[in-house]
This record gives structure tokens, C-alpha cells and sequence, in this order.
């Protein structure tokens, strides 16, 4: 993930990539400063009195980032989080609007950001960490960064600002935004609410309760996504292993899967069934999963008494009513294919080589931030034990952000055996030359590839091919001089993923 990062930083230097709305925001190595300026000295008795009704309260804002500093008036604030918003001081996550009054209004490209209090996060960097390697990845997911919050001069607290998925987020990461966004709606009456993709039948309003239609409202019409429900829960099993993938963009589900096991990140579909988005892709007809909210990541949630034990969590862990995952943990061929991804996840990004390094880079950068928050939820000394090691609370065991990936890696590696990984069983089945291309790139293989799927550095999907021989020519005069990666499916149902340099 280093190697990924610094050729990131690299290219962004000498501008071999377009603006992305957001990237000033989104920068690495810095610490943005909101103040927020209210007209009304009871401003916070206002902000929680709103929470409720989602309403919203006018502010003017000024923002600090790598490009300087500016002044944006008349943007809406409202408080928001569900179990976060529970904590009983004033640190609350947020959320600004920045064209609640003044139509078209953004800033950096953006309509709109969240601010996540950190709870339960004595290190207030775990979702900053998930989200960046789901980046790294390959996984659709919001993009995030730290932040230091004003409210009327004052210094309220450090945050983690993150992006709303929205149509300016599809747009940059999908490359499509006209099809259905569906959240999965905040469940806290057990499976009577609870977005877990099991068939309730082809009413729309058995499904209202349990998602959140989030594009194309005035049409309302969630046909859709009640068809890959239906398909999901009532294929058979050998309909449903061979025509998932027609369904759903598979690889990048198994992968996003395997890294909600490796992080033991469950306050999402595998056990609490919310905190996700599912979007119907119209240039491919296929569905996309998307992360939402892992403040609980690192093994943070774990459904309550007696759940599992976060380190050592089965890699087919989920519970009953989640179809999805059950269906693919029953399927030997689905199931093999997980692993692929497990392994691929555990050998590039999810290890103490990687993440410790990380974890340390960030420390740097927040420490001081984070011992000047006046609402923080834990100590300084919590910050620094916690980022080591795990420690008790009044919410039970926070688990060590070094420590916990120490023991998984450990985990895991007695559970399946890695050692071959992704990049080196793509060196025996797949090759693509030249290498660096400029017009056409020929795919060779020992074995039929059945797709090839090239990503670039931000983890923006830019071309889905469909191959149908084991040697094929491939048109990449239209791809921008730059770096991607490859990844290629195999008629095994191993993927494998490789570096492409293009040079126009």
C-alpha cells in the first residue's frame, strides 16, 4: 500500500490525472480546519433539538486545506449518527450541506460532508485506516480525512471528515449515476428492520421499512432491486454460483467481503445488516456494493454479549437471514474465489508490514490535534496505549490497532495458506504486454481469461472487458498516460491483479 500511495502522490504531482471533485478536501498527510460560524448563541441547544426532525441550521463556514483558506456563507449543519450521537458529551457527528440555502453551492466540487466523532475509537484514525485501504483495493468506498472542528471560534473537537455517497461520488467512482442508490436503513428493531436481502415477496412496501432510496426518487420504483433480492434468496444453488457474477460486480464484492472479515468489521450486512449502500450500475446492468460508516471496525462491534471473538473470527462468519453471504459461503466455487480475495487482501494491504507503518505515519500527524480536543471521548493516554494495544472501557474491550492485526494476521494464516498470494499466481497464469502500453495491450494466458477489469489508482473502474480467447488484443489508446491496475479472471475463478503502465 506504501508503493501504491507514493506513485499516487506522485501522479497527482505532475498532473497526469484530471481534478476529482473532493481531492483538495481529500488530500493526504494534512489536518483540514472547519469553523463554523452560528447567528444564534444557543446554537447547540438548536443543533440537538433539530437532530430529531433532520433539520437543518444555517451557518457560515470558513475551511482550511492544502489550497489555503476560505469563507462560505449560508451552509446548513445538522447533528446526525445513531449509537455515536448516544455518547452523553458534546462531541456529536455532523453533517454540512453546503447548498441547504444557497442553490449549487459546494465547496472543492463537494454538495456535502460528514463529520464522525470517532466514537468508540480511542484512536480516532480506524476509519480513516479502512477506508484508504478499501481505496487501495479497489473497493468502492467513501473517501475520508482528519479534521479539526470550530463552532463559534471555540475548538470543538478532531473529526474524520468523510464523503457523501452521492451522485458526485458515482459519478467519480462508478462512471454512471442514473441508475438506483439504495441505503440500507438504520436497523435497530432486530430483523423486523433489518436490510439483510432476504425476499419478503414483489411488494415494494415489505422493503421501505428496510432500505433508503437515495437517486431517482420521483420515480420511486425499486423493481430492481426486488428482482436481485428474489434472485439472491430464490435461485437454486447452481443457478445462483454460475449467475451471481450477472448480477452483482463480483470480484469486487468477494473482496469487499474479505475485508470486513479481516478487520472484523460487523456493524455492517454480515451481522447488523445497515451501515452499506447497494447501486444499480446502468452501463453494466450490475449491481455495486459500497462501504458506508466502519468507525467499528478493528473489532469494535460485536453485536453484544457474547459475540464472537474479533481475532479470531471464522473466515465464513456471518449470521443467519444474510443470503447473500450465506449463499456464497455454501457455494465451493464462490467460497474458493472469497479466499482468492482474502488472500490477495492479506499479502498486499491487511498486514503489520503495511498497516503498522501507517498507523505510525498517522500518529505523527494527529497526535497534537487529538490532545488539543476538549470533547475527545478517552484520555491521551488512551490514544497512545490504544494504538498499541488493546484496552478496557465502560463499552468492554477496545481492541489494539497494532495488536489487532498482529493476532488476525496470525489468525489467518493458520487458516488458509497465502503464501502463493495473488501477484505470484498471476505471474504463472496471466501476462499482459507491452508493459508499458500505448495503443494496444495483448492478454495472454495458460487458461481461458474471461474479464479483465482495469482500475486506476483511485480506485475509479475505467474499463470492464469481456475476453473470450486465451490471447486477445485490447484498444487502450483512450486510457490517459498513467498507472493501473489489472485484474483478470481466470476461468478458474482465481483473479489475479498486476500492474499497467500506459504511455501516450
Amino acid at each position: 500500500m506504501n508503493f501504491i500511495k507514493t506513485l499516487l502522490i506522485f501522479i497527482i504531482s505532475i498532473n497526469l490525472y484530471a481534478q476529482i471533485d473532493g481531492d483538495n478536501i481529500f488530500a493526504e498527510d494534512q489536518i483540514i480546519t472547519v469553523d463554523l460560524v452560528f447567528e444564534d448563541s444557543d446554537f447547540w441547544e438548536l443543533l440537538q433539538a433539530n437532530y430529531q426532525t433532520g433539520n437543518y441550521l444555517e451557518a457560515d463556514l470558513t475551511i482550511t486545506d492544502n489550497t489555503g483558506t476560505t469563507t462560505i456563507n449560508q451552509v446548513g449543519v445538522r447533528l446526525k449518527g445513531n449509537s455515536s450521537y448516544s455518547h452523553p458529551g458534546n462531541k456529536k457527528s455532523f453533517k454540512i450541506d453546503f447548498n441547504e440555502y444557497v442553490s449549487g453551492q459546494n465547496y472543492d466540487g463537494l454538495k456535502k460532508l460528514n463529520f464522525s466523532n470517532g466514537f468508540k475509537d480511542p484512536t480516532l484514525m480506524r476509519e480513516k485506516i479502512f477506508f484508504d485501504l478499501c481505496q487501495d483495493a479497489g473497493v468502492p468506498a467513501p473517501r475520508a480525512n482528519f479534521a479539526s472542528i470550530y463552532f463559534n471560534g471555540e475548538l470543538w473537537g478532531f473529526y474524520t471528515v468523510v464523503e457523501q455517497i452521492d451522485d458526485q461520488f458515482l459519478d467519480w467512482r462508478i462512471l454512471d449515476d442514473d441508475g438506483n442508490l439504495f441505503k440500507a436503513g438504520d436497523n435497530f428493531q432486530g430483523n423486523s428492520g433489518a436490510a439483510n436481502l432476504v425476499y419478503y415477496g414483489d411488494s415494494q412496501t415489505a422493503y421501505e421499512d428496510r432500505y433508503e432510496l437515495k437517486t431517482n426518487e420521483t420515480e420511486n420504483d425499486w423493481t430492481d432491486l426486488i428482482e436481485f433480492i428474489d434472485f439472491i434468496n430464490n435461485a437454486s444453488n447452481s443457478e445462483f454460483e454460475s449467475e451471481l457474477e450477472n448480477y452483482i460486480e463480483l470480484q469486487e464484492y468477494l473482496r469487499s467481503a474479505a475485508i470486513n472479515n479481516l478487520f472484523s468489521n460487523l456493524d455492517t450486512y454480515t451481522l447488523s445488516a445497515r451501515n452499506y449502500y447497494v447501486y444499480h450500475n446502468q452501463t453494466t446492468n450490475k449491481w455495486e456494493w459500497i462501504k458506508w460508516d466502519a468507525n467499528e471496525c478493528f473489532g469494535s462491534y460485536s453485536g453484544g454479549p457474547g459475540g464472537p471473538n474479533m481475532t479470531t473470527l471464522p473466515l465464513n462468519f456471518t449470521v443467519n437471514n444474510r443470503p447473500l453471504l450465506q449463499n456464497i459461503f455454501n457455494s465451493s466455487v464462490l467460497y474458493n474465489q472469497y479466499l482468492q480475495e482474502v488472500c490477495y487482501v492479506s499479502n498486499n494491504l491487511f498486514n503489520t508490514t503495511e498497516l503498522d507503518f501507517i498507523i505510525d505515519n498517522f500518529k505523527s500527524l494527529i497526535q497534537d490535534a487529538v490532545f488539543s480536543d476538549p470533547n475527545k471521548m478517552y484520555s491521551n493516554a488512551d490514544f497512545i496505549n490504544n494504538i498499541e494495544n488493546n484496552i478496557g472501557g465502560g463499552g468492554g474491550l477496545i481492541y489494539g490497532l497494532k495488536s489487532f492485526v498482529q493476532e488476525k494476521t496470525s489468525f489467518i494464516s493458520g487458516e488458509i495458506d497465502c503464501a502463493l498470494g495473488s501477484e505470484q499466481s498471476l505471474e504463472i497464469d496471466f501476462k499482459i504486454y507491452p508493459n508499458p502500453a500505448s495503443k494496444e495491450l495483448f492478454i495472454q494466458s495458460s487458461q481461458l481469461v474471461k474479464s479483465l477489469i482495469v482500475h486506476d489508482f483511485y480506485g475509479k473502474k475505467i474499463m470492464d472487458a469481456q475476453i473470450n480467447s486465451n490471447s486477445k488484443q485490447l484498444d487502450v489508446s483512450k486510457l490517459k498516460t498513467g498507472i493501473y491496475l489489472c485484474t483478470a479472471e481466470l476461468e478458474t475463478g482465481i483473479r489475479s491483479t498486476q500492474k499497467l503502465i500506459i504511455r501516450n
